[in-house]
This record gives C-alpha cells, structure tokens and sequence, in this order.
C-alpha cells in the first residue's frame, strides 16, 4: 500500500480519495491552521505540521518521511479564471516551485501535481516540469474532469503524474481502475434538510438572479427545480439543470438551489454538506469546524476524491502489479508496467 505525503493538504479531501485507492497518509501540511484541524479530524493517526511550504526545514522532515507519493495540490489562486480580471500575486504561483526541495529530500518514487488547467500559462511552469524531469522522473501530464470519474461535479484540472521508475499513465488507465457511475446535481441535494428557501421573488433580491432564474424557468417550464449559478463565464445563461453534474465547487457561495411550492418558486444556497458530496467526501469525510463560508472555502480549495481514488488505484498497481482491483486493470497496469 503506498504511503504519501500531503502538501497544501486542505481538509483532506485529497487524502479521503487516496486513502480509499489503498494509500496511507503520513504527513499532511498546510498553512491554514482550519485546514490541517479538520485534517487531523479526519486522519487522527497523521502528522499535522501547520505553516507554509517555504517556511519549514524540509531536510529535517525528509530524515523521518520516505514516502511512496509525495502528493502537492500548490495554491491555484493566482492561475485560476475564477480569480477574474484581478492580478496573481507571484508568492502564490511561487508555491509550486517550493515543491523541489520536498521531492529532492524524501525522495518519493511518485510526484502528483495538482492544479488548474491555466497553470500552464504560468512563466516557470515548464521550469517546474524540466526541474522534475531533471530529477529522473517521467510525467503524464493529464486533463481531468472529475464527472467523467464517478462524481456529481465538472472539476476539471490538471495532474502531472511522475514516476521515477518511468511507467506512464493516460486518462484511459484511469478509467479502467475502477467504476465511474454518471451522477448528477441531483444526487447531492439533501432534499429532507428542511433548509430554509425563501421566495425567489422576495424584495431585495439581484436583479441579475432574477434574470438567471427566468432564463431557466422559460427553458424548462414551471415547477421543475434547478441550479443558479451566480459567477463565472456560463454559456448556459448563468443556471443548471439538476440532471447534469455541479459545475466547479469554489472557496466562496457560487449555487443556489431553486424548489417549487404552490407553483411558487423559492431559492436557498446549497449547503457544505452537498458541496462536500460533490468534491466526493461522502458520508465518510467530516467538515467539524468553521463557519459555514469558511466551510464552504474549505470544498472549495480541496482536490476531488473521486480523481485522487482512481490515481492511487493505479499506482498501488504498479506498485504491486499482481494485485489489482479489477481484471481490466490488471491488463492495463500490467502492461505499461512491463513497458516502463
């Protein structure tokens, strides 16, 4: 079973995922002192250091941890559309090359770069991938979107997947690791909350939310619930239908959720516990702590499990090729296993 090692951590959403494909969490590190809490809640038998990356003598750590995966989800802020027209602060696109020195001292067979897509466009980003190519490791550099992996939500990201020992690994050796059910908005609605909704209608409510909601209505008809979608370039008009998965979970409210009562429509935001649904934490992980926005930031800053379930599935199999979950990814491991 491979063991890892957390960077930028978060609440352990990441980890929740990796420990579900066979991993063992060692050391989780963030430097949001709510994040590494709710971490530990989760993970009671972890080290938990609380600071950030740049400020903690990675030689030291590196004498105690040896792990398999050294798993780094560096802040995304600074890349991220979400951000709009605002600037990137440099120290936060700067977190990604404060990796290095953790790869070089523990020294882990696999490297997992999480991040979004726009990293990309970021000026060291190739420094960062020539940096652990120099390092002996091989990198599938891969697009992945967590609804097409078995969850309710569109998150797409990046993931750098390296290996010292050379395997490669594509999004169809993914798939193939496990089953990926098509799941929808519909299914992380706790419809027997009781949460208050008020009328859609009521004084004071945006003008803009007005106008997404009778976008929807003059789409799907009455008396049929849907999403609002409050921020962010939608070519749907700024709402969903409840069929399809949840758009990008973020660090502050982005949905509402529209239901119907005597023909009348009410709106009520969506709740942590159906956003931690859609970042794939189920009934398993716990969110113990915070406010609620600060919960809410705390699923938006996390890596979805159910990509992270897939990643280490196929890594415990090529740590272990003769024991594999399925018999597809028995071949598959097998084989790029045999090629590397």
């Amino acid at each position: 079973m491979p063991t890892f090692v957390d960077l930028f951590c978060g609440a352990g959403l990441g980890a929740r995922g990796a420990v579900q494909g066979g991993g063992i969490p060692l050391l989780g590190l963030d430097a949001w002192h709510l994040a590494t809490k709710t971490y530990k809640a989760n993970f009671p038998e972890v080290d938990i250091i609380t600071e950030y990356i740049e400020k903690v003598n990675v030689n030291d750590l590196g004498k105690r941890y040896r792990p398999d995966v050294l798993l780094t989800s560096p802040e995304c802020t600074a890349h991220s559309i979400a951000r709009g027209a605002k600037p990137g602060l440099e120290s936060s696109r700067e977190s990604a090359i404060d990796i290095v020195p953790w790869i070089e001292s523990m020294q882990p067979r696999w490297v997992i770069v999480e991040n979004v897509n726009q990293m990309k466009k970021w000026t060291r980003h190739n420094e960062l991938v020539e940096t652990i190519e120099g390092l002996g490791y091989t990198i599938s550099d891969l697009y992945l979107n967590s609804a097409d992996f078995g969850s309710a939500q569109a998150r797409k990201r990046m993931f750098l997947v390296c290996d010292r020992e050379g395997s490669l690994v594509t999004k169809e050796d993914l798939l193939m690791t496990k089953e990926n059910p098509k799941m929808r908005s519909w299914d992380i609605i706790d419809w027997n909350a009781g949460y208050l909704s008020k009328e859609l209608y009521s004084p004071g409510r945006a003008k803009a939310t007005i106008e997404r909601a009778k976008r929807a209505i003059a789409s799907l008809g009455r008396n049929i619930p849907f999403i609002i979608v409050y921020y962010g370039s939608d070519a749907a008009g700024g709402w969903q239908t409840l069929d399809a998965p949840l758009r990008t979970v973020t660090t502050i409210d982005r949905f509402g959720l529209v239901t119907w009562k005597s023909n009348k429509p009410y709106l009520r935001m969506l709740q942590p516990g159906e956003l931690l649904k859609a970042m794939g934490g189920g009934k398993e992980h716990l969110l113990p702590y915070g406010t609620r926005r600060e919960k809410v930031r705390l699923c938006g800053n996390g890596v979805c499990s159910d990509v992270m379930v897939a990643i280490f599935l196929w890594i415990s199999a090529m740590q272990h090729p003769s024991h594999t979950t399925s018999s597809k990814s028995v071949t598959r491991a097998s084989i790029t296993h045999t090629i590397a």
